[in-house]
Order: structure tokens, then sequence, then C-alpha cells
């Protein structure tokens, strides 16, 4: 079976560092297979796009050197596979009339938020009200084996309660979103940052749901910045940098950080040079096991 890994960053602004380890990790780890890479634009909620921030990312993963094997997909221009995907999980779902301000009285905070606490479960359905639509969960362990951070489970109905699969406004959850779209590209293993983790049991189940084969999984660890948040849009991480000449040096920091002991970047002639043979000694087994950085990022 041909390898499919995949990267799908959402438009909310520049490409940082952290996005670059994600990215430097699933592509060499579909390379180093023969297998293909696609690159997937996560642009569910315009709500949270930043204007011209899908070309800037487009733009930067190319100086960078990436090449993605299929046209790029895009969230937004896939409304239907989603709404079908929730038609076939209605039996499991139901509205939910709950607002966040309700939700932070009464229900008990969790490791991953608010623990839903069925308020809407059994309520009959009121169709003059905007609900939110959730997914019943089990009460019982969700466990995968992920390559990098070894097996991992987590009780859903206990540790998070039934969780939203459409939000109110009509737009629909990540969760939904990205199992579909993996099913429908035949994404084979995803590799992503461990900030992620705990999603997986959510995305397991509703693959369950719908007939879905599991993709097998690879959780890199997350960097940090100085105040040990991690690096995203909302800690302000600083953006990739794309003069040619700071190129090489950026990407051999990465592969550093991923395990893989690349040659000093004066050695490399070009990007190309550097991903040649970043694939030919790619290892996965040498990315640490470990959830984060213990130290910030290197200048």
């Amino acid at each position: 079976m041909t390898y499919i890994g995949r990267f799908a960053p959402s438009p909310t602004g520049r490409l940082h560092f952290g996005s670059l380890l994600a990215a430097t990790a699933s592509y060499l780890q579909a390379r180093s297979q023969q297998g293909q890479w696609l690159l997937r634009i996560e642009d569910l909620d315009p709500t949270r796009e930043q204007a011209g921030a899908t070309t800037t990312i487009i733009r930067t993963l190319a100086l960078y050197g990436f090449e993605w094997d299929q046209p790029i997909v895009y969230q937004s221009q896939r409304q239907a596979f989603y709404a079908a995907a929730l038609a076939r999980l209605t039996p499991e779902t139901y509205p939910c009339y709950c607002s966040r301000k309700q939700l932070q009285t009464s229900a008990q905070s969790g490791n991953f938020g608010f623990i839903y606490p069925g308020t809407c479960r059994f309520k009959p359905q009121d169709l003059t009200q905007p609900a939110a639509i959730r997914i019943k969960t089990p009460n019982q362990a969700i466990c995968f084996h992920d390559q990098i951070q070894g097996r991992y489970c987590q009780n859903l109905a206990q540790e998070l309660g039934d969780f939203v699969i459409r939000r109110a406004d009509q737009i629909f959850a990540y969760q939904l979103a990205v199992v579909v779209d993996d099913a429908e590209q035949g994404i084979t293993e995803i590799v992503r940052g461990s900030d992620l983790l705990d999603n997986t049991p959510r995305q397991l189940y509703l693959q369950q749901l719908l007939g879905y084969p599991m993709p097998s999984y690879a959780h890199i660890p997350i960097a940090i910045n100085q105040l040990g948040q991690k690096l995203s849009k909302q800690t302000l991480a600083p953006t990739l940098p794309t003069a040619a000449k700071q190129l090489v040096a950026t990407l051999c920091k990465a592969l550093g950080l991923l395990g893989q002991a690349p040659l000093p970047a004066t050695d490399y002639t070009s990007v190309n040079a550097c991903w040649s043979w970043a694939i030919q000694n790619w290892n996965l087994n040498k990315i640490p096991k470990q959830l984060t950085y213990d130290q910030p990022l290197p200048d």
C-alpha cells in the first residue's frame, strides 16, 4: 500500500518554527518511504482566518523546498462531505443549546477543558434555538499506540464528555472535518505535534463510527518559547525566515531538534541538497520521546 502523509496548517497567520518541525517530520516520513505527501489548508473557520495567510503559507513551504503530490485541498470547499458524514452519525448525535457561560457554571473542569455533563442529551429538540451538534461518547477507554509517545488511552465520557462536531453557527468542528478528509485522501499515517495527541481518541472514535480505516500516528514534541509556552500564533511566535541565506540553516535547526544530527548548514550547497541528505538519513526512532522540548529554542 502506498504511504500517504499530509501537512494541514490553518491560515490563521504565517508559519513559525513549530510549523516547520511538524511539516519537516511529516514530509521526511513520507519521502523516506517513497510515499506521497499532501498539503491541506484547514480553513474551516473564516472568523479566525488572516487575510493573505493561505498564500503566504504556500509560498513559504515552496521556498523551503516542500513539494506536494496532489492538488491542495481546502476544507472550506468540502462542506458537502462533512454534512454527509454528519447525517450518517445522526443516531449518535443530539442538539445542544448550552452556552459557554452555562458550561462554566455547570460543568466540571478536566484536563482537556470542560467535561460536558450531558445537559442536553435527553432534551427535546427546539427548532427555534441555534444548536450545536454533539456526539455521544462511550464510557470506555480508547487506546492506540503512538510511534513516538507510546501507548495512549482516554475515556471520552469521563474525561471530555459528549463533544461538538458542528458548532451552533453551523461551522463543522475540526474533529469531524479532519477525520473525513484523512479518510477521503487515503492518509495512512499522521505525523503532527504532540499538542494534538489528546485529540486522537476523539478522531479514532469518529473513524470507528463512520467505518473509516485507522491511520497510524506519530506525535512529535512541540517547541516552546522563553516563557515555556507552545510556539503558536497566539503566543506571537516569530515567523519563519524566508531570506535565501537563512533557509538551509533554519531547516538544519529543525532536523537537529528532530534528532537527526544533520551536517553543518554550510556543508549543504542548497535546500535541495539538505533535503536529499535528510531523506536518506531519516529515522523516526531518533525523535525525542517526549511531549515538549525541555528548553526554549536556541537562537
